[in-house]
């Protein structure tokens, strides 16, 4: 998480969305950085706002806008696949080396779900609280050009994204029924995705 005072923004960080990048990039500029622990670096919009934003609106009597970056949710959901399949997972309950994408996805459908496909969900962390306020500004993830463009703008601070916390490469293949079945059960996520710029 990333916050500018004087710019009213908050740069909040949706996993698996290129955060590390951004915070590399940008927390030399930036006013407040929270990058441990993750449950704090990660804050969902009704985190930040019951506790970072309020904080804002009891000492200064403001509020920050909200931005944040969206992937397209089988995408995302291959990002964490990858991510848990690396070498210092193995043995972990997070692994999900022996496992295909198709089982990680089925196995994130279910109620519960197995430890190793419990990872959140995008539309989730959108979700404002009952009086709180949500995201003004919410990127495709896919659209890095206008992610920068727009923060190069209302920050006036050029900046270099470098690439960092990639994923290792593997096979993502869904089969057509488990697509489907993942398109019903997420249709917020899509519905989050398809709205953001």
């Amino acid at each position: 998480m990333l916050v500018f005072y004087k710019e009213r923004l908050a740069l909040l960080s949706v996993p698996k969305t290129g955060s590390t990048a951004y915070h590399s990039a940008l927390r030399a500029r930036a006013d407040l950085v929270i990058t441990h622990p993750p449950e704090l670096k990660h804050a969902p919009v009704r985190r930040y706002d019951r506790f970072i934003q309020n904080m804002f609106r009891k000492m200064y009597d403001t509020e920050m806008e909200i931005m944040a970056v969206v992937r397209e949710p089988i995408d995302w959901l291959g990002s964490w696949y990858r991510f848990r399949r690396r070498e210092d997972r193995i043995g972990h309950p997070h692994s999900t080396r022996d496992v295909s994408f198709d089982a990680f996805v089925q196995a994130y459908m279910q109620t519960p779900q197995p430890e190793f496909a419990n990872v959140g969900s995008q539309s989730q962390f959108f979700r404002p609280r009952n009086n709180g306020v949500g995201a003004s500004y919410v990127f495709k993830y896919d659209h890095q050009d206008r992610i920068v463009e727009f923060l190069q703008s209302r920050l006036n601070y050029d900046f270099t994204l470098q690439r960092e916390n990639v994923s290792p490469p593997a096979e993502t293949i869904l089969s057509s029924e488990t697509e489907a079945a993942y398109r019903k059960h997420s249709r917020a996520d899509f519905a989050v995705y398809d709205a953001a710029q």
